[in-house]
């Protein structure tokens, strides 16, 4: 760390600051910068920075820079959950997508070979290896580190000049290997360290030994290729203990209009998930299955203001015709147009109106009980004479109804204030 501040010091005035997210902080910790004039953040690979769990050293990045800057994320492919985390960072974002996120570069022509066994696979590498090298460079991904090295080993046996890149090297060891690929070494053999950030325009081919561990990881590693509107050649290789895997790259070269080779369907098929998902002969769309029992759910909708067939049914029992009417009439507005809400709610109120029964008659209120006074018998004779004496303090005189079962009250002058009345009265 002293080295690096001591560096600082030395250097010129800078314009851009690029970096690792850890080694960024360490800068604001030990005051070697500030970022309070910074205006633009830049998050390349941003979909691994969240999906790895580094959102709070993005988040501690983001809180040292003044807030009306502008962020950028930029990354081949997003899932769901990543970006959602990823727009908790930002204020109101924008989504700019070239292509559709997740497929691979129109620009890579894949090539998938489904071989029998690994040594098949050493059969085919060796074969065309030096066809390859004459187009341009190439890149070989392995999945592990020993498994790199064992191909490394087994190609220098050959006589083919390469370099090893793995997540083990130390970052200088690393920046080594990567000047001899970008200079005179056409040959490199990796892991997925290599599949994002690796920007050479030389690599014309890139070859997947061993099979991606997921999908996205296989967009990445194919982009290594075809850069800034080159063409480039992908070719990735399979056993019969890939079949799981082999759906994944069924959809991803569909999405791009390639050739689906029947071998790699025909494994494809093989998995549970992918064989439900298209059917027995791998189409697109598998066959629409009803369980036992079931009814499909219908429900009005703008244009079809018509009730359920149980509803017209029961109508017909009653001997009432159904009441049709088209929602859209009544969703119309002033100048001719209808728009969705509109009809929406004219479809449920045509739905209401033709399922909706009143009631025919009128036999519950016969046997509807009378409301009952809760008061004993002694208090509300007690309070009717004292209401009396009032009425009379009052100037009111009692008048007989014609009824004759209780007095009624006529003011013969003026009343003296409010009085207190029951409220039973």
């Amino acid at each position: 760390m002293e080295f690096v501040i001591e560096a600082l010091r030395h250097c010129k005035p800078s314009s851009i600051i690029n970096g690792f997210q850890g080694r960024i902080i360490d800068l604001v910790k030990i005051e070697a910068t500030n970022f309070t004039r910074i205006t633009f953040l830049v998050f390349d690979e941003a979909d691994r920075m969240f999906d790895m769990g580094f959102e709070a050293q993005v988040k501690s990045i983001s809180d040292h820079i003044r807030p009306d800057r502008q962020c950028l994320m930029f990354s081949a492919t997003f899932k769901a959950k990543v970006e959602r985390l990823a727009r908790d960072a930002l204020v109101d974002p924008v989504r700019i997508v070239q292509g559709e996120v997740g497929e691979a570069n129109e620009d890579v022509i894949q090539n998938v070979e489904v071989l029998p066994s690994v040594d098949a696979k050493w059969r085919w590498l060796l074969q065309r290896l030096v066809q390859f090298l004459a187009q341009g460079k190439v890149l070989i991904f392995v999945t592990k580190k020993q498994n790199a090295e064992e191909v490394a080993q087994r190609l220098q046996t050959n006589d083919f000049a390469l370099v090893l890149l793995h997540g083990d090297m130390l970052q200088a060891e690393r920046n080594e290997k990567l000047h001899a690929f970008r200079k005179d070494t056409a040959l490199m053999v990796a892991t997925d360290v290599a599949a994002r950030g690796l920007d050479i325009p030389e690599i014309r081919t890139v070859i997947n030994f061993d099979l991606a561990r997921d999908i996205d990881t296989h967009v990445h590693r194919i982009g290594r290729t075809g850069r800034a509107g080159e063409k480039g050649y992908a070719y990735t290789l399979l056993t019969d203990a890939d079949k799981e895997m082999a759906g994944h790259l069924v959809r991803n070269l569909e999405s791009v209009n390639q050739t689906v080779p029947d071998a790699l369907l025909q494994l494809a098929l093989k998995s549970a998930w992918f064989r439900s998902s298209r059917g027995e002969q791998g189409n697109k769309q598998g066959p629409k299955r009803l369980g036992l029992g079931y009814k499909p759910r219908t429900r009005p909708t703008a244009g079809a203001g018509v009730a359920s067939k149980e509803t017209a049914k029961a109508l017909a029992c009653e001997g009432r015709s159904e009441k049709k009417q088209d929602p859209l009439d009544l969703a119309k507005a002033a100048d001719g147009s209808t728009n969705r809400l509109q009809a929406m709610k004219a479809a449920f109120k045509s739905s209401f109106t033709t399922s909706f029964k009143a009631s025919s008659s009128d036999e519950w209120a016969a046997s509807r009980a009378a409301p009952t006074d809760p008061r004993p018998e002694w208090k509300r004779k007690l309070e009717e004479a004292a209401d009396a004496v009032n009425r009379q303090i009052a100037g009111i005189t009692p008048a007989v109804s014609q009824s004759g079962d209780k007095p009624q009250w006529e003011t013969q002058g003026p009343t003296f204030g409010n009085k207190k009345r029951s409220r039973w009265q």
